[in-house]
């Protein structure tokens, strides 16, 4: 695995597993904190993940909200994206179109307080 950028966008290849998990769980959180506004994860790169690196994916997610920032995919695989979506995790993270010409970004829906 292989983690390149900074505080504003990083891109991420290679495996993300149980190996390596803390490595990129101490640089996302890095990243988190010392950065304003979305931080953008370009997974464009990135061969695989297991349940460890969506692990770290999902608590780098929740790191984002408490620091008030916001984190973005970008260029998430189609065999990751249809994880995400049996997981329903489509509705939680911010997913952007990894195409250059694109900046859409499908948001989470809003909870509705009740």
């Amino acid at each position: 695995m292989h983690i390149r950028g900074d505080h504003a966008e990083l891109v991420v290849g290679g495996r993300l597993d149980v190996r390596n998990a803390a490595d990129a769980r101490t640089v996302l959180h890095s990243a988190l904190d010392a950065g304003r506004g979305d931080l953008v994860l370009d997974l464009t790169e990135l061969d695989s993940w297991d349940a460890t690196g969506l692990g770290v994916i999902m608590g780098a997610h929740r790191r984002a909200g408490r620091t008030g920032r916001r984190l973005v995919l970008r260029g998430v695989p189609d065999r990751m994206q249809r994880v995400l979506v049996a997981a329903r995790l489509h509705r939680i993270l911010a997913i952007e179109d990894g195409s250059p010409q694109s900046s859409q970004v499908t948001r989470p829906a809003c909870k509705r307080a009740g």
